[in-house]
């Protein structure tokens, strides 16, 4: 088959497809002549004939303009060809090919008429479409010419203000971002200023300008480098806020506030301040106790440093300890100052705010940042009330680990007082700070307190004993003004006094409420400074030179005493004859002269206390015992305690050494009262050592319960009581009693102030304390002084006087018997005596009353003991024996000013019931038990005979027996 193409293109043949590509346009497309058409008709059609015609042509000639018809035919020819076959075949072709030309010419004759006038169309379309293309091109030219001539100038004029336009603000953006780059020069200068809100307010108007040209490469480096600036300035800000714990100052304080409000971070910067507190308490005790303890362990390797604050507190002396704890004090001080004057800021800035917040409100601007304020202002104001108890709860703890971290039962005296002032200024600044009670530091001050006491009172009553023991009982000069207020140790009483005036007498000023710590030093100062100045108050002098007033009145007192010691005996009896005859005139007047010429036996009218240095000694540590008591009131019921045995222990050693004689205790003159004796016993049980003061090789820790227990104290060799000169140590026997009556009279004084801090559950204690103990002082005068008057007048040799007198006479007698003046003699012995030892010491009136009570009964009962041993009396001897004790009783008088004489009644009912009938007589023995047994059998045997029969007297015997009988 390609050999015959290439056959048919050698002869230059071509297929019938491709003839047709080859023609033009128009030639493909040319309309058919009227011959060409006519001879189509003119050949015979059948067009059913000719349609079966089109219908036998293959379908596959009409498939596309691609369709290689030559190709096709070509390949259909049989391998064996027929020329006849082929002829008929072409035949066949060209019929078909006849058959739909003529199809063909129909359609196209049928479809010219439209053809004709779409052709019009198309040229008369071309014709349009040159004038366009000629206008256009006119257009064009004028155009150009345009643009040449005006239009081209003109823009170049606008683009090139427009480039300038945007050339001024390029360079106005560049100077911004300039000025920028250039902002944290100014950022650091402002910082170093402190000027926080100004370098807060300065960092956010730059972010704000970043954001702005956030378009430019530059500014995200900026803005990164504004970020890291502002985040330091917060940590700057931080370390300013932390500066405030320590040095509160308004100005630092309200910038750095407003930085924090410019923040944002009011809340924030809330929590960091209480954070910063708690470190700052934290670090300043740290610093301080590590101060002291590098101080005082010189330059050993020892680190430290590392060691915890509780480790740290052990390492501090004893020496250092108090420097220590008031640095500390001081320390922590200055923190919770700062804390309370932040309060005070806030407080004052939210009446600001609120007032502030108020205008806007009502001008109905800015409602939502009122209510963030507000509520802003709420939390700072909870969080700072909330702050309070936290902040003093950490210092109490820190101080409670200092004073427990060291054993404080070996300082001394003053020290652990200062100690404990200390604790107490510190309690009275968390009251004032928050309310608080300070359990934490009661606690752990009531601790040492107790083990500090107990060591310290023992030893206390070890040494009031050495003093006892060791006392010659020897008066302590004082002056006449003496109180116990002018000793340092009572010092703090009359600061506590001072505010117990009534409001009435107060000054208008002074009835303005109380300036607390926190207002008196909000502006400088320190409380605890104070503390070391009050150490050094000199103690007023109030010992008297030579144990005299150094006045020149008080020297002529001595003056006048002496000039009256020279007057003779004669005078001053007639002195006294003047004025106590059988019906004295009483007048208060010539009873006071009285009294001062006679019956007060004092160092010339000077009335000073009379108290020895054991005395002094037991005062003054009354004094120190009150000062724990006032600092530390939870252990007030242990000291008064305690205090209660110091007295306990005096009253004992002064009875004892004294007071304690079996011999005239028999007596049964009642001279120690059953209070008396029952507080002896008891301070005797309770706090006397028999068995160590029996026993000295005994140990004291044999039992728990004589632990707290002392000897009982001996009486110096020193002191004798076995001289008649001396009226057996009247003057050591005056100045104990007495100095134990001042000693009394001083804790009666200091009842008010002990009752005020004992708890209410313990007052029974004090009250018990007092009327059954401190009430019996003074009735220790009557056993003491009952032994000097036993020993002082010879009642024996009256006795055997009496015996030698004859009372059975038969006539009156008119002369006294020769004993009456025999007593009044010792009397009057007694009485030169007497004002002997006055010389020494002044015996207060009441002592003198007691001494000469004691001498006047043991007199009438020697009388009655004398009368009762006459074996035969007649009425003349009664009478008689009625006219000597008269006679005892008018010389009596001379001499002392007591009235009534004691027991002249007893000696007077005695002989005149000699004169009684039986019944009388029975009667009288039932009513007067006073009188001893062999006293009233004797006076019932003297009336035998007399008045009296056997029968009878053997009756009023067994009355005398049934009365005694209870006795046995």
């Amino acid at each position: 088959m390609q050999k015959i193409k290439s056959l048919m293109t050698r002869q230059g043949l071509r297929s019938p497809q491709e003839s047709v590509h080859d023609l033009s346009p128009i030639e493909s497309f040319r309309i058919p002549s009227k011959e060409d058409l006519r001879e189509l008709h003119e050949e015979p059609t059948d067009p059913q004939a000719q349609q079966e015609i089109i219908n036998s042509i293959e379908e596959v000639y009409f498939s596309n303009d691609s369709f290689d018809i030559v190709k096709y035919e070509l390949e259909r020819l049989p391998p064996v060809l027929s020329l006849q076959e082929l002829e008929e075949y072409r035949d066949k072709l060209k019929q078909q090919q006849a058959a739909v030309s003529k199809k063909v010419a129909d359609l196209i004759l049928e479809k010219q008429p439209a053809y004709v006038q779409e052709l019009e169309r198309v040229t008369s379309l071309q014709s349009g479409l040159q004038l366009a293309a000629v206008i256009c091109t006119n257009g064009r030219r004028h155009l150009n010419i345009a643009k040449e001539g005006f239009t081209q100038t003109s823009l170049g004029l606008l683009a090139n203000q427009r480039k300038r336009q945007l050339l001024i603000g390029l360079l106005k953006s560049l100077r911004t971002i300039k000025t920028l780059q250039r902002t944290d020069v100014r950022l650091s200068e402002m910082l170093e200023e402190e000027d926080y809100p100004g370098a807060i307010q300065l960092c956010l108007e730059c972010q704000k300008a970043a954001s702005t040209f956030k378009h430019y490469s530059c500014i995200s480096e900026l803005n990164s480098k504004l970020q890291d600036t502002l985040e330091q300035i917060e940590e700057q800000l931080d370390v300013a806020l932390s500066k405030i714990c320590k040095n509160f100052d308004i100005s630092h304080y309200t910038k750095v506030q407003q930085a924090y409000r410019l923040l944002g971070k009011t809340q924030t910067a809330m929590d960091q301040l209480h954070m910063h507190f708690t470190q700052a308490i934290h670090n300043t005790v740290f610093q301080v106790v590590l101060g002291y303890v590098e101080l005082c362990a010189g330059n050993t390797d020892t680190k430290f440093q590392k060691l915890q604050y509780k480790d740290l507190c052990t390492h501090i002396t004893s020496d250092s300890y108090i420097p220590c704890l008031t640095d500390l004090c001081k320390a922590l001080w200055e923190v919770m100052l700062s804390y309370y004057r932040t309060m005070q800021w806030h407080g004052s800035h939210e009446q600001e705010e609120e007032a502030a917040a108020g205008s806007s409100v009502s001008d109905g601007s800015n409602v939502m940042g009122t209510e963030e304020n507000s509520f802003d202002r709420s939390y700072v104001k909870k969080k700072l009330e909330h702050g309070l108890s936290r902040i003093w709860q950490d210092v109490q703890l820190k101080v409670k680990t200092y004073l427990l971290g060291t054993d404080l039962s070996n300082f001394k005296y003053d020290d652990f007082i200062f100690v404990l002032d200390v604790i107490s200024r510190l309690m009275q600044v968390g009251e004032e700070f928050c309310g608080s009670k300070s359990e934490v530091l009661q606690e752990s001050i009531r601790k040492q307190s107790v083990n500090y006491f107990k060591t310290y009172h023992r030893t206390r009553l070890e040494e009031l004993r050495m003093f006892l023991e060791n006392e010659t009982w020897e008066l302590c000069p004082v002056k006449s003004s003496f109180s116990i207020l002018q000793l340092h140790e009572f010092k703090f009483l009359e600061q506590s006094r001072s505010p117990s005036v009534s409001p009435s007498k107060q000054p208008a000023s002074a009835i303005s409420p109380a300036v607390t710590l926190f207002e008196q030093y909000c502006n400088g100062g320190n409380p605890f400074e104070i503390q070391a100045d009050s150490k050094d108050d000199e103690t007023e002098d109030v010992l008297a030179s030579n144990g005299y007033e150094s006045d020149e009145q008080e020297k002529s007192a001595y003056q006048e005493y002496d000039s009256d010691s020279d007057v003779p005996e004669e005078l001053k009896r007639d002195y006294v004859d003047e004025q106590t005859g059988d019906a004295p005139v009483k007048s208060v007047s010539r009873e006071t002269l009285r009294s001062r010429k006679r019956s007060d036996y004092n160092l010339n009218k000077v009335n000073a206390p009379i108290l020895t240095n054991t005395t002094l000694n037991v005062i003054r540590l009354v004094g120190k015992y009150m000062q724990m008591m006032n600092i530390l009131k939870p252990i007030a019921f242990d000291v008064i305690h305690f205090m209660s045995q110091l007295f306990d222990y005096y009253l004992y050693a002064v009875y004892t050494f004294f007071g304690r004689n079996d011999t005239f205790e028999s007596t049964g003159l009642g001279l120690s009262s059953s209070r008396l004796r029952t507080t002896l016993n008891r301070i005797q049980e309770s706090l006397i050592d028999l068995e160590v003061s029996a026993d000295a090789t005994g140990t004291l820790t044999a039992a728990e319960e004589r632990k707290e227990k002392v000897p009982s104290p001996h009486l110096s060799h020193l002191v004798v009581l076995t001289s008649g000169n001396s009226l057996y140590g009247l003057a050591e026997r005056v100045v104990a009693t007495e100095s134990l009556v001042f000693l009394a009279e001083q804790f009666e004084f200091l009842q008010p102030h002990l009752d005020a801090v004992m708890p209410a559950a313990k007052k029974p204690f004090l009250q018990q304390f007092y009327s059954q103990t401190v009430s019996t002082a003074s009735e220790l005068r009557k056993p003491v002084y009952w032994i000097v008057a036993a020993k002082a007048i010879d009642y024996e040799q009256t006795l055997l006087l009496m015996a030698n007198v004859k009372w059975d006479v038969k006539e009156i007698m008119s002369q006294h018997n020769i004993y009456v003046d025999a007593l009044l003699k010792e009397f009057e012995e007694f009485n030169r005596r007497l004002n002997e030892v006055s010389k020494r010491v002044r015996i207060p009136l009441p002592v003198s009353n007691i001494l000469w009570e004691h001498c006047i009964r043991l007199a009438n009962r020697t009388l009655v003991e004398g009368y009762a041993n006459v074996k035969k009396c007649s009425n003349e001897g009664r009478a008689l024996m009625q006219l000597d004790f008269q006679q005892f009783l008018m010389k009596l008088e001379k001499l002392t000013d007591i009235r009534p004489i004691p027991d002249k009644e007893f000696v007077e009912t005695y002989i005149k019931a000699y004169y009684l009938t039986e019944n009388d007589m029975e009667r009288w023995i039932k009513e007067h038990r006073e009188y001893s047994t062999k006293q009233l059998t004797n006076l019932v045997n003297v009336c035998l005979g007399s008045h009296i029969n056997k029968k009878a007297r053997q009756k009023l015997l067994a009355a005398i027996d049934d009365m005694d009988r209870p006795k046995r």
